[in-house]
């Protein structure tokens, strides 16, 4: 009876292991498809100011930045003169440039040596699922202006003023036209208009510019508006409450420039748009130089007490005129 017992028990054993071995079983969670995945985003400016940047020229190792900058050891103990890297304030564009569908973001860092020459870069940086990594670089040149720059059916496409062949450093006047793709790791050269003329008052023609700084860092109020447009020979727009036209010539250097007194309509104003009027028309008037900077319009003018101070206008097509 023992040996039956002890029978009975092995078979109700086993039974029960063959039952376990026929329920379901449980499996580690699957990772989720990649193509389920929600895009990661394109970096925001706060990260690409604390980012690890590689590749810049003349520099053999990868810097970090700390709040947009980078300075390095003195090139003797002791001396002033050490390389920087400072990445351009308020610049970012955006972009799918390997097309796999997350936007990568492209920033310009400046890179000095110690000396007078401040070499620019276009940085492209990626979010990943390691963190953000800066996954090409490109030098643009030795004090290269940015007139504008997108993302265009997955080329970076760039347009600049830089010095010419008989150019002097301080006074770039050839227009480019510059692009590129991505791939392998760099940012590689694409036919494109290349150079596509000179510096000139009509370089500002067909397009509106609407005055965002009055300085370099003190922003214009958004309303009342101030507009700037430029048509043979002369400057007109919006001067915060009138229409302003007058008149604007080049100089025997490219960007010099002069303008005439202002004529407009006589509407009486209230604050503030009398104030931003009068602001605007009197650093107007005492307008030396024009260029570029970073995609805007930049236009230096002299101060009553002395120096220059730089207006800043971010660039619109204009609303197309009605016949009536």
């Amino acid at each position: 009876m023992r040996s039956h017992g002890v029978a009975m028990t092995l078979l109700a054993c086993g039974a029960t292991l063959m039952v376990a071995a026929c329920q379901p079983r449980s499996e580690a969670p699957r990772a989720e498809p990649q193509a389920l995945r929600a895009p990661l985003g394109a970096p925001t400016l706060e990260d690409l100011k604390n980012a690890t940047y590689v590749g810049l020229q003349d520099l053999s190792g990868p810097v970090t930045l700390k709040g947009g900058r980078w300075d390095g050891e003195p090139f003797e103990p002791g001396a002033a003169s050490r390389p920087s890297v400072v990445l351009a304030p308020g610049f970012r564009l955006t972009g799918d440039l390997d097309g796999d569908g997350t936007e990568e973001a492209v920033v310009v860092l400046a890179h000095s040596s110690g000396g007078s020459g401040t070499f620019d870069h276009l940085a492209v940086v990626k979010q990943t699922a390691e963190g953000l990594r800066n996954v090409a670089t490109t030098p643009l040149g030795d004090r290269v202006a940015i007139r504008s720059a997108r993302v265009e059916g997955g080329k970076l496409l760039v347009s600049v003023v830089r010095a010419g062949e008989k150019d002097a450093m301080c006074c770039p006047g050839e227009l480019a036209d510059l692009g590129w793709t991505l791939g392998g790791g760099k940012l590689n050269p694409v036919a494109t208009a290349g150079v596509t003329g000179r510096l000139s008052l009509d370089t500002l023609a067909g397009t509106e510019w609407v005055l965002r700084a009055w300085n370099l860092e003190e922003p214009a109020p958004a309303e009342p508006e101030v507009t700037l447009a430029y048509m043979d020979g002369r400057l007109a727009g919006t001067s915060g409450c009138n229409r302003y036209t007058a008149g604007a010539k080049g100089g025997a250097s490219p960007g010099d420039l002069t303008v005439g007194p202002a004529a407009g309509t006589r509407m009486a104003c209230p604050e503030p748009q009398s104030a931003v009027e009068a602001r605007y028309l009197e650093q107007l008037g005492g307008a030396k130089k024009f260029g570029f900077l970073l995609g805007r319009l930049a236009v230096s003018y002299e101060k009553d007490g002395g120096g220059f101070g730089t207006m800043l206008f971010e660039g619109r097509i204009p609303a197309p005129t009605t016949k009536p």
